[in-house]
């Protein structure tokens, strides 16, 4: 192929739009700035929705990297039209399978990478194979250590642990175990991450 014809090549792949199978959005909250008068889903802010690679990075890049939100926030990626709370209707019947990055690993970039690299995994759906069964994932900041958690539709533990599996490669951690804990514990217990695991992967 002649360099002309190979510079031609990238020109019109770069001036394309390439569409995602999903429409996503992002979201933002930390209680410390919510309105007690408001319920919790209503302090939720919309950071915006994307359904084509370009749009992703437009947004991705122009927000805050996760390490340096303030304690106690949160943002959370999830398809269009699934609001990232407990008992969504796509939501309710799953559970989340749980990543802790201790602080020291969070000041060296460790959360930021894992972060990405799990948003890319999400929304290019590599992880599942029939491509429902991820809802979405969520980065926590806390004081003590950081939290990634990966939200899906079910509690099947057969399905689950796959994903779970995918996961852990997609980020190369081979001796960390990933806890899947069930959202109807969480509901029931009103925390998101002090319940127990249902199992481990």
């Amino acid at each position: 192929m002649s360099a002309a014809r190979e510079v031609t090549d990238t020109d019109t792949f770069l001036n394309q739009t390439h569409y995602l199978n999903a429409k996503w959005t992002m979201w933002f909250d930390n209680p410390k700035y919510q309105d007690p008068e408001k319920e919790w889903k209503d302090n939720l802010t919309n950071c915006g929705s994307f359904e084509t690679i370009e749009e992703f990075w437009r947004m991705f890049n122009n927000l805050k990297p996760a390490s340096l939100l303030s304690i106690g926030s949160n943002y959370h990626v999830f398809r269009h039209g699934v609001i990232p709370m407990w008992e969504d209707p796509e939501n309710k019947n799953g559970g989340k399978f749980v990543l802790t990055i201790p602080k020291k690993d969070s000041k060296t970039g460790r959360c930021d990478e894992w972060w990405l690299y799990t948003v890319l995994a999400i929304i290019g759906e590599t992880l599942d194979e029939d491509g429902n069964e991820i809802c979405g994932a969520v980065v926590s900041i806390r004081k003590n250590q950081d939290r990634i958690a990966l939200w899906l539709k079910s509690n099947d533990k057969g399905r689950c642990s796959k994903i779970g599996a995918r996961w852990k490669k997609c980020l190369e951690m081979k001796a960390t175990m990933l806890r899947f804990q069930e959202h109807k514990e969480a509901a029931a217990s009103g925390r998101s991450f002090r319940n127990e695991s249902t199992f481990e992967v």
